[in-house]
């Protein structure tokens, strides 16, 4: 069975197709990041205006033939009907509402933070249940427990701003360009740890619960870098540390809980996904506290951003069709949350 999955969900305009829910055949992706870094961070109008631009050209990149042709070789369609920017899903969700209906295709709507965990099917292997799955992204982290397809158990998540968030904000912070994850892992990698002198908190990295909070971890980055720029030692060597600090503390605190909860759920797998798994250092630490009788999958680099690969590919999996005429873009869906 051949899909084509769409998502729009944030700033990036995606198209794939994917055959049998594992077979990456097309996979198209347009981002308006080079836009968003001129203001620091997304400003939904620009990307949702900049998505009605693309999704055309994008959709008919990965079918490889133009929409008013014959019908194109596919069986369904996939889109991301919710969490993210309402403006941007809804470019997605009646593109994909309309082609399903001039296709005469079934159209599958996709809980997007569901989809992201699907990037591991993608790859070698193949998850066995029960897993566990870490989503952790821009706007998003969260732990669940996947009994099944289609059975998730929501274990915990963030408090306040999601790892991405304070990534993003902690690099403005230094005076670092958008995305902040790159950003500071760069700079990271330029510090030396044997000189390193300061300590940032771990917020809740010791709590009971599989909760997350960065807000506080925000807070101590914005009180150093202004005591730093009081006292004019905010230099190039400084703000390495720091960076290494950040991504060290953001890192230290998901590894523990995520292997906290592998052991209590005693998981045969464990799903990274999101955004923030691109991070070197975050896969480094989680690699090498992983007990090795849990099978750990973590997508490429390029399937851990937003794309419409894992769409189609969770929607291969949960094959849930519904009438073209029901689907709706949902922002506010919770990741445990099924489409009904």
């Amino acid at each position: 069975m051949k899909i084509l999955g769409i998502e729009t969900s944030c700033d990036e305009t995606a198209a794939s197709i994917v055959k049998d829910g594992r077979e990456i055949i097309s996979n198209v992706v347009a981002s308006s990041s080079d836009l968003h870094k001129k203001t620091g961070g997304i400003i939904p109008e620009v990307a949702a205006r900049e998505q009605l631009r693309c999704i055309i050209p994008v959709i008919e990149e990965a079918l490889g033939q133009k929409i008013n042709k014959k019908n194109p070789d596919i069986d369904a369609v996939a889109v991301t009907s919710g969490p993210g920017l309402i403006g941007s899903l809804l470019i997605g969700v009646e593109t994909a509402k309309t082609l399903a209906y001039i296709f005469k295709k079934p159209i599958i709507p996709v809980n997007h933070l569901q989809g992201h965990l699907y990037a591991n099917f993608l790859s070698k292997g193949k998850p066995t249940f029960p897993a566990l799955g870490l989503v952790v992204s821009g706007g998003h982290t969260d732990l669940v427990l996947i009994l099944d397809h289609q059975k998730i158990k929501w274990l915990g998540g963030t408090r306040d701003d999601a790892a991405g968030e304070c990534f993003d904000k902690c690099a403005r912070l230094l005076g670092l360009g958008y995305p902040g994850g790159p950003t500071i892992s760069k700079e990271a990698q330029e510090f030396d740890k044997k000189e390193r002198n300061i300590t940032l908190p771990r917020p809740m990295i010791n709590t009971s619960d599989f909760d997350f909070s960065f807000s506080g971890l925000k807070t101590a980055v914005l009180n150093k870098t202004r005591e730093l720029k009081e006292k004019d030692k905010l230099n190039k060597k400084i703000i390495q540390e720091l960076a290494f600090e950040i991504q060290e503390a953001i890192c230290d605190v998901l590894v523990k809980k995520t292997i906290k909860a592998t052991e209590k759920y005693e998981v045969k797998s464990l799903l990274l996904a999101g955004g923030v798994t691109a991070n070197p250092k975050l896969r480094e630490k989680i690699k090498e506290e992983i007990d090795p009788k849990v099978n750990l999958f973590i997508p490429p680099p390029s399937l851990c951003t937003d794309n419409a690969t894992y769409i189609a590919a969770y929607a291969y999996f949960n094959f849930r069709p519904k009438p073209w005429s029901k689907i709706k873009a949902d922002s506010s869906l919770t990741i445990e949350e099924m489409i009904k």
